[in-house]
C-alpha cells in the first residue's frame, strides 16, 4: 500500500519586487503597497509511493526536486493539493542543521541527534558507534571549528543513520566525504533496502539513481515530466529534455587561419543520440552520430572530413574519411558525412570536437573548426577514470 501519497500538488511564492530593510523604508511603505511576483516552484504533482519502494526524483537545477521533498517532510506547506503520510518520516536534507562549532564532537552529536528525534538513551548508547562510522574516534572531544567540512559532513551524516526510519528522505547526501566513506553510505542504503524503508531520493548523479531507484519522478521547471520505470525516465532526462540544434558551437571562436581558401566549408556540426534526436548530453556506453554539414560552391574530388575529441588537453580520438577507407567521390553542393560511434566508451566529462575538411591529398584545407563544438557524456555506472573497458572477472580458490 501507499506510505505517500500526492495529489494535485502545488506550491508558489511571492517574490517581492522591492526590498525594504530599513526602518524608513518601512513607515514610508506603509502608503505604498509591496508589489510581489508569483513564481510557481511546483504544479500539479500526482504520485505514490509504496511501501518498501526506493523512489528517485530527478531534473536540472531549479526543477522543484527539493521544494517537493521538504514539502513531503512537513518543512513547507503546499499552496493547494495533498500530501498524505501515513509513517514517520526521517529527512536528510540539509545535514549538520544545528551543529556548533564551540561545541565538541560528542556535544554536537547529542544536539543533533535530538533535532533528529533520538532518545538520550539511544544518542548516549550510539554515540560510539557513531564516531567510529564517521571514522572520528580520535576527535571525539576536540571542537567542531577544528574540523574540516568533510569531516563536519560526516558526523552529521553518521549521527542522522542512527534514527531508524520508516520513510527516508534523502536529498544530495551521497556526495559527502571521500570515496571511501561514500562507499559506507552505499552499503547503509543497501541495508536499508534490505529491512524495507521506504526511501525518497534526490540527486544529480544518475549512476546512484540508476542502480538504486526502483521507479523516478521527472521535473522539469515544476512540472511532472515523467513518471515510471528508472530507465526509461533517465532516457527521457537525457535524451528527451533540453536537446538543442547542434554541437555547443561558439561561431565567434571559429579559427580560420588554416583555411587557405574557402571552396568547401562546414555550415553545421550536430551530435545525435540513440534515439536519432539531436542532443549535446550522451550516456556512456550509448551510441552516437556527430554529423558534419558542408557546402561545397564548386565540384570537388573526393574531399578528406575528419573530427577529433579533445578532454581538457587530452587528444582523445581521431579520425577521418581517408583513415576509414571511405571515399566521397565528387562532392558539389550541400552534403553530409556522419561518424557513427557504435558504443561511446568515454566515462564521463565535457568533450570539445574539432572538425575539419581537406583536399583529397591534404594539400590544401578548405576548412577548420578548432575545439568549436562540444558534447557532455554522462556516467551511469560505477566505473571510473576516462575510457571504460570492457572487463571480465575470474576468481581461483585455493585450498
Amino acid at each position: 500500500m501507499p506510505v505517500i501519497e500526492v495529489e494535485k500538488l502545488e506550491k508558489s511564492f511571492r517574490i517581492p519586487h522591492e526590498k525594504r530593510t530599513t526602518l524608513f523604508e518601512a513607515l514610508t511603505g506603509v502608503f505604498k503597497p509591496e508589489s510581489y511576483e508569483v513564481f510557481n516552484a511546483l504544479k500539479d504533482i500526482n504520485f505514490d509511493v509504496e511501501e518498501g519502494e526506493f523512489f528517485g526524483i530527478i531534473g536540472e537545477n531549479g526543477s522543484g526536486k527539493s521544494t517537493l521533498l521538504k514539502i513531503i517532510a512537513g518543512i513547507l506547506y503546499p499552496s493547494s493539493g495533498d500530501v498524505r503520510i501515513h509513517k514517520k518520516v526521517t529527512p536528510f536534507l540539509e545535514l549538520g542543521v544545528g551543529f556548533q562549532p564551540d561545541m565538541t564532537a560528542v556535544e554536537n552529536i547529542k544536539t543533533y541527534g535530538t533535532i533528529m528525534g533520538m532518545s538520550k538513551y539511544d544518542i548516549k548508547s550510539r554515540t560510539d558507534d557513531i564516531l567510529e562510522f564517521a571514522g572520528l574516534e580520535k576527535f571525539r572531544d576536540a571542537k567542531l571549528k577544528n574540523f574540516s567540512s568533510g569531516m563536519q559532513v560526516r558526523l552529521a551524516f553518521s549521527t542522522a543513520i542512527q534514527t531508524d526510519p520508516e520513510i527516508l528522505l534523502m536529498d544530495e547526501v551521497l556526495a559527502v566525504g571521500d570515496m571511501d566513506f561514500q562507499q559506507k553510505c552505499l552499503d547503509v542504503l543497501n541495508n536499508y533496502r534490505k529491512e524495507g524503508v521506504t526511501i525518497v531520493f534526490v540527486s544529480h548523479d544518475l549512476g546512484s539513481v540508476r542502480r538504486f531507484c526502483d521507479r523516478t519522478l521527472l521535473l522539469h521547471k515544476g512540472e511532472q515530466v515523467a513518471l515510471g520505470s528508472t530507465a526509461e525516465v533517465i532516457d527521457k532526462y537525457v535524451y528527451g529534455e533540453g536537446a538543442t540544434d547542434s554541437c555547443n558551437v561558439e561561431k565567434n571562436e571559429l579559427i580560420e587561419a588554416k583555411v587557405e581558401k574557402k571552396i568547401v566549408e562546414i555550415t553545421d556540426v550536430k551530435c545525435i543520440d540513440k534515439r536519432g534526436q539531436v542532443n549535446t548530453n550522451i550516456i556512456s556506453g550509448d551510441p552516437m552520430t556527430v554529423r558534419v554539414e558542408f557546402l561545397a560552391h564548386e565540384e570537388v574530388h573526393d574531399p578528406i572530413v575528419g573530427i577529433v575529441f579533445y578532454y581538457d588537453d587530452i587528444y582523445c580520438y581521431g579520425t577521418n574519411t581517408e583513415l576509414k577507407g571511405y571515399e566521397l567521390g565528387e562532392v558539389k553542393g550541400r552534403n553530409q558525412v556522419d561518424f557513427n560511434i557504435l558504443k561511446m566508451p568515454i566515462i564521463e566529462g565535457k568533450i570539445d570536437i574539432t572538425v575539419a575538411i581537406a583536399s583529397h591529398n591534404y594539400q590544401m584545407n578548405y576548412d577548420w573548426h578548432e575545439r568549436c563544438y562540444s558534447f557532455n557524456v554522462i556516467n551511469q555506472g560505477r566505473d571510473i577514470g576516462l575510457f571504460s573497458m570492457e572487463t571480465q572477472l575470474d576468481m581461483t580458490r585455493y585450498e
